[in-house]
């Protein structure tokens, strides 16, 4: 008997509606078509001198990267779309201002506000319509490792009763593809589906859209090539890391500066603070903080929980809001660390996870960041097991390393200032 099983939004209203061209195509022609003919009437195309042009250009580049990110973004666990248009969208248009401001180009103020509201309201109500469609669903075949998994508020698994979709459409199956009891019906089931066009998945590849982590286990696999991140956005991020911090310390220097008073004045001891941090390819430098600690109390040389007797009051609030790493721009200026990357740790700290946690220095394939992706979906950890799951998180990053998933980490770290979320 033949079977055929369709896959999720097989639909051909299904694929328009959700696929990227149907949105650059209808969501940016409103952006543009809408502000233009309230400010400049019908017949505008008619005549477009320079500020016209510009500000149209601008808002199709605006939209263009706000659609791009928001997409690319919503592939990673935990993104909170939501949560992530409004500043993906502010950004994309103060990025497209500020290039026109600096080259001294003109624009129209009013239609450039009215498209950014408009490709607002666009991202919003795609958002809203298509919250159910976003929820991956995935068929789950019960046996070996995959009947362990469990689902989230993104991803919904239903496991099979048997080798029969009974209608059920879904996004993927998911199986141990690796199982020594797989019988041969189920088998048959997985190339039949495959045959269909339904995509079949290791289980680790959607624990990994689940949890946002790698199993450290995968390593022991002969798996390190797909960890090795990308070698042209490598030096890529580093250029923008370099320009990045160079445009940010002239307005960064006033809060430095405060902060530097701050601490003379709260209790007596130098203002920063230099510890020996293993950053890049294993390399010993020392990382720059602002001291939130007292001077004369000796102690470990890292904190053991978030009561440590050591922390004066000032450095608790330094600590909740991130404000001690702030000097850490300038080890960004010298090349020893990025804005985002795993979080470098100590000398006799590493010494001490290099021979409990398996892998532990592959972390260090890539620059240490200010914050990273373990820093925002966990917090702080010091103990080994909680230095286990940081490990999953940083390998998770350093294997989708991209310019998308730094965006979402920089917004999510944005968030986190305003909680402190995972202080210590």
């Amino acid at each position: 008997m033949k079977r055929e099983y369709q896959r999720r939004h097989s639909r051909w209203y299904e694929v328009l509606l959700l696929s990227l061209t149907f949105h650059l195509v209808v969501g940016m022609s409103l952006a543009l078509l809408l502000p233009s003919l309230e400010r400049w009437e019908w017949g505008f195309w008619q005549y477009m001198p320079d500020v016209r042009s510009n500000t149209l250009i601008a808002i199709g580049l605006a939209f263009t990267a706000s659609a791009l990110t928001l997409r690319r973004m919503s592939r990673f666990p935990g993104a909170q779309l939501g949560a992530n248009i409004m500043p993906t969208v502010s950004i994309a248009f103060l990025l497209v201002v500020a290039v026109l401001f600096f080259t001294r180009e003109g624009y129209t103020r009013q239609v450039m506000l009215s498209g950014y509201l408009v490709s607002l309201a666009w991202f919003y109500l795609g958002y809203f319509l298509g919250r159910r469609f976003r929820k991956l669903k995935f068929a789950v075949v019960p046996f070996g490792d995959a009947s362990r998994l469990s689902g989230n508020a993104n991803v919904d698994l239903r496991v099979l009763e048997a080798p029969e979709m009974k209608g059920l459409r879904v996004d993927g199956v998911v199986a141990d593809l690796r199982a020594q009891d797989l019988p041969p019906e189920w088998e048959k089931f997985l190339a039949t589906c495959t045959l269909c066009h339904i995509p079949v998945y290791h289980y680790r590849q959607i624990s990994e859209t689940i949890s946002g982590r790698v199993q450290i286990d995968r390593l022991s696999e002969n798996e390190f090539g797909s960890l090795l991140p990308p070698l042209f956005y490598v030096g890529f991020k580093r250029v923008m890391d370099f320009l990045a911090a160079v445009i940010l310390l002239p307005f960064l220097l006033p809060v430095l500066l405060g902060v530097a008073l701050l601490i003379k004045r709260d209790s007596p001891g130098p203002v920063f603070f230099m510890q020996p941090r293993v950053g890049y390819r294993g390399r010993s430098f020392n990382m720059f903080k602002f001291r939130s600690m007292y001077h004369d109390m000796s102690g470990e040389d890292f904190t053991i929980s978030g009561n440590d007797p050591r922390i004066t009051p000032l450095g608790r609030i330094l600590r909740r809001y991130r404000l001690d790493e702030l000097p850490q721009l300038f080890n960004v200026l010298r090349g020893e660390m990025s804005f985002i990357g795993p979080r470098p740790e100590s000398e006799s700290l590493s010494e001490w996870y290099e021979q409990d946690v398996p892998f532990f220095s592959y972390r260090h394939v890539v620059r240490p960041g200010i914050t990273g992706w373990a820093q925002v979906e966990q917090g702080y950890a010091a103990e080994v097991e909680g230095m286990t799951r940081k490990l999953q998180y940083d390998f998770y990053y350093i294997k989708h390393c991209s310019l998308w998933l730094d965006v979402l980490i920089v917004l999510k770290t944005v968030r986190i200032l305003c909680t402190g979320f995972g202080s210590r």
